[in-house]
């Protein structure tokens, strides 16, 4: 049904094996810096017209690569759309972030939920077949979702918040209710993946966009233990392949061990890091048992050329080798440490994306 893969290096770093250089693509890689995308949304005249759209969404997911050698293409649509599925009406007001018409923050509003109908995300599933053919090979695609945690957030809130104080007040004065929700959310996030993978994508994503928020303790009982739900129940291999499992939590650099760390046999395949945390750190407490993915600061990208690529090299560096002194096998996948900024100038990625290549193929023959 799909064209064989010709660049398989984010897979196999994904898995820790060797690659030739350090693959590397970007979160938000298909967005508004790309006068292409902005052209396209123009014409589906509103981000869920756009990601809605199987033609319109394939063609904003492939667009950044016509522009960059990057090594992987991410699916294009929005971590929200499984609790607006649930029927909590999702919009996107021009300028503004996403808002749900009906917040969830009573006992009656949580008995409503329910794992919903993968029907109802059938123009997910079609995107990504869609865009799993036009790649023709090219490289793999990545699937994703929204945490249970970060979807409860923005359940809970309506929308995006500063102090996640409506999501906190219930976590803390009812927590019966806000484990209700994470449970529903990681169940329904299990199955939204795992059609996914039946769809096309060749390797799935969980965002825990905000589980930094969190105090320690609450972050082990109320995010982390979701997302392990999450990953006990999602397909490790599909047509014969393996899909690699990626967990990124913003924020969640104190946590790396324990993200990492299997529990009966259940651990994400990649930590993603976001800029706060040293790769070489993040390595040694990981003792190399994941892959790493991360980590430059987006606002990297608004200095000159010279120092991108110094910037760009730090972060080489700082993860190593892929082979450890102790002969362990290291995985290490490029990214930004959070999504790539709106105003970013385009030329800036080249130079990212062309350093990561050139440089992690000379410091393997070194």
């Amino acid at each position: 049904m799909f064209a064989p893969l010709q660049n398989d290096s984010f897979l196999r770093a994904c898995l820790r094996q060797p690659t030739e250089h350090t693959p590397v693509w970007l979160m938000r890689q298909a967005g508004r810096y790309l006068p292409e995308y902005r052209d396209t949304r123009g014409k589906a005249g509103s981000f869920m017209g756009l990601a809605t759209n199987t033609q319109y969404a394939t063609d904003v997911t492939l667009q950044p690569l016509d522009r960059y050698a990057l090594d992987a293409a991410i699916l294009f649509s929005d971590i929200l759309t499984v609790p607006d599925a649930m029927g909590l009406g999702l919009s996107f007001a021009l300028g503004e972030g996403p808002k749900f018409a009906h917040a969830v923050r009573d006992e009656a509003a949580v008995a409503r939920l329910a794992v919903p109908d993968m029907d109802k995300l059938r123009y997910v599933f079609d995107a990504v077949t869609s865009i799993r053919k036009a790649l023709n090979g090219r490289v793999p695609l990545i699937g994703f979702s929204g945490s249970p945690w970060t979807l409860a957030c923005y359940m809970v809130e309506g929308a995006g918040s500063d102090d996640y104080r409506l999501v906190k007040s219930m976590l803390y004065a009812r927590p019966d209710l806000m484990h209700r929700i994470l449970a529903i959310n990681a169940d329904a996030v299990a199955l939204y993946l795992n059609t996914q993978i039946e769809a096309g994508a060749q390797a799935v994503m969980v965002f825990d966009s905000w589980g930094g928020v969190l105090a320690d303790g609450a972050f082990q009982e109320f995010s982390l233990a979701y997302t392990r739900r999450v990953l006990k129940q999602l397909k490790r291999e599909h047509a014969g392949a393996r899909i690699p499992h990626i967990v990124f939590t913003k924020g969640g650099g104190l946590w790396v061990e324990e993200i990492a760390a299997g529990v009966d046999g259940v651990a994400p395949d990649v930590v993603g890091l976001d800029w706060t945390m040293s790769l070489a750190k993040a390595r040694r407490l990981t003792g190399d048992r994941v892959a790493l993915q991360g980590n430059l600061d987006p606002n990297v990208l608004f200095a000159e050329p010279d120092q991108i690529r110094a910037e760009a090299i730090k972060v080489l560096e700082s993860f190593g080798p892929q082979r450890s002194a102790q002969g362990t096998q290291g995985g290490h996948v490029f990214n930004l440490g959070h999504g790539i900024s709106q105003h970013t100038p385009p030329e800036s990625v080249s130079v990212l994306v062309d350093t990561v290549h050139e440089v992690s193929r000379r410091m393997r023959t070194a």
